[in-house]
């Protein structure tokens, strides 16, 4: 059997009880609206009655992929082929019999075989082509999620039935916010747990936005993406606009994280345990508090993530840009540049940046297209001569005496490049004179409206060099400030009398 998806205009029906799947072939709608994939997050209020059941789904899912994984090692130690076909795997499920793992439907159960399959036919073709990297799955887990496909489940407002095993009743739980996509559009629910908090993942088939007549995007509307650590994305677009989003807000997150993980790290060193010895009950709940922070910067750091992608699709949308043209810098990730600049591309989660762009893209009707973008940073885009990359933020060019924001100068020369990395067209975009510059993660502490995170010690205004007491942002364009507020400080730093405001 091959690992490879089915082609276009089929689809797998996976029916309960039975040891295979069927193709069957699907009519196309040429009129009907293009659509695309979109999964939302939502958590899940359960009684500790439906906490248990749910959790013995979750252990049930992970027993089907242990017992799996067993039963291969068990034939590769006496010389056997491992069974890795879809449908063979399927025929030793159901040699099992019926409630062999709990409450676990069988349609759940085959999700996990097929998981395996496809995971371990994409390393057999990874490793014929050359790639001496890839693994095949050989890893247990104890909790996999379990995914539900349609007609497993059924919503009743904000409630949601799932099925189980036959001779189980079913599994009501309730939601904690309304499901974001209209009922009918939803295809499959995944159960799972987030430092032992349960949520369901909802994918829907969304349409693709349409626009009235002369608003659409026009694909020949190029706009170039510079995507970074400081700005998570610099877009020089057509007509000299261009964007910039900020992101100090995710930066000071992530790093008072790892302020604070390396703290408590300091604190309980003197109490872990040695390896193969079971840690006692204070060390436990350290680890569960732990892995409860951990789970929440990520989901900051996600939420930040996303609201900067729909900045950018937003802006697009305005000025009918039809393709981002995005640099894509996983290259050079692997390299090694000394422990603090790793520790920060660690923590810079750009793939899932990039996803989250192109997602938002996608349902807008907007092209994405990946190019290296090698060398952009340090390329005039007036002159095109390569100049040493700036230290700071402007990017100044030594032959033409051109200037300007760093980042954008990048997404300029990216908007020209094909994937293959080289130059497609001699028509330049003209360099943004007219910049917007947004925001992401205003739900992060400290960002509005103060400057300073209110977890920083304050600093006193009388001491030198100190940055002075906390101080609110400025008011927003054409508000007056309030009189006595926030007045202009006099600092003697040194010899000199610096106003600081």
């Amino acid at each position: 059997m091959s690992g490879d998806p089915p082609t276009d205009g089929w689809w797998r029906c996976s029916v309960v009880g039975t040891c295979c799947n069927r193709l069957m072939p699907r009519r196309v709608d040429p009129d009907a609206a293009r659509v695309v994939m979109r999964t939302a997050r939502v958590g899940l209020r359960v009684t500790p009655a439906q906490r248990r059941r749910c959790f013995g789904l979750l252990l049930a899912n992970g027993d089907v992929w242990a017992c799996v994984l067993d039963m291969n090692r068990w034939r590769r130690q006496r010389g056997l082929h491992g069974i890795t076909n879809f449908q063979q795997l399927c025929r030793e499920l159901h040699k099992a019999g019926p409630a062999a793992f709990g409450e676990l439907n069988s349609s759940c159960a085959e999700g996990v075989l097929r998981h395996y399959s496809d995971a371990w036919f994409a390393a057999a073709k990874r490793r014929k082509s050359g790639d001496a990297t890839a693994r095949f799955p050989r890893r247990k887990r104890r909790l996999v999620p379990v995914r539900f496909r349609y007609r497993h489940f059924a919503f009743d407002g904000q409630r949601l039935r799932l099925a189980t095993a036959r001779g189980c009743p079913p599994l009501w739980v309730r939601l904690d916010r309304p499901v974001p996509y209209p009922v009918e559009q939803v295809r499959s629910v995944t159960l799972l747990n987030e430092d032992r908090r349960l949520f369901i993942e909802v994918s829907a088939e969304v349409p693709v936005a349409t626009y009235a007549p002369g608003c659409e995007p026009d694909p020949g509307r190029v706009a170039g993406v510079d995507p970074g650590v400081i700005h998570p994305f610099a877009v020089a677009g057509p007509d000299g606009e261009g964007l910039i989003v900020s992101g100090r807000a995710i930066r000071a997150e992530t790093h008072l994280h790892l302020k604070d993980t390396k703290r408590r790290r300091r604190a309980v060193a003197k109490r872990a345990p040695k390896p193969g010895q079971a840690g006692s009950r204070r060390w436990r709940k350290h680890r569960a508090r732990q892995r409860k922070l951990e789970a929440r910067h990520k989901r900051r750091v996600k939420q930040a993530q996303h609201e900067a992608a729909k900045t950018v699709v937003g802006w697009a949308v305005q000025r009918r840009v039809g393709t981002l043209v995005v640099g894509d810098p996983r290259g050079v990730l692997d390299l090694k540049a000394g422990r603090r600049h790793n520790q920060r591309v660690r923590a810079w989660r750009i793939g899932y940046l990039l996803r989250c762009l192109k997602d938002k893209a996608e349902q807008a009707g907007i092209r994405v297209v990946l190019v290296d973008e090698r060398g952009t940073s340090s390329t005039c885009p007036s002159c095109d001569q390569r100049v040493p990359k700036p230290r700071g933020r402007v990017f100044t060019c030594m032959h033409c005496g051109f200037n300007g924001h760093r980042d954008l100068v990048g997404g300029a020369n990216i908007a020209r490049r094909n994937p293959s990395g080289t130059i497609t067209t001699n028509s330049k975009n003209p360099f943004p004179v007219v910049i917007t510059h947004r925001r992401a993660g205003r739900h992060l502490p400290g960002t509005a409206p103060a400057r300073r995170d209110p977890r920083r010690r304050p600093h006193h205004g009388t001491a030198n060099g100190s940055h002075g007491r906390p101080r609110p942002a400025p008011p927003p364009w054409g508000v007056a400030r309030p009189p006595g507020e926030d007045q202009p400080t006099m600092v003697k730093h040194g010899q000199r009398m610096l106003m600081r405001h």
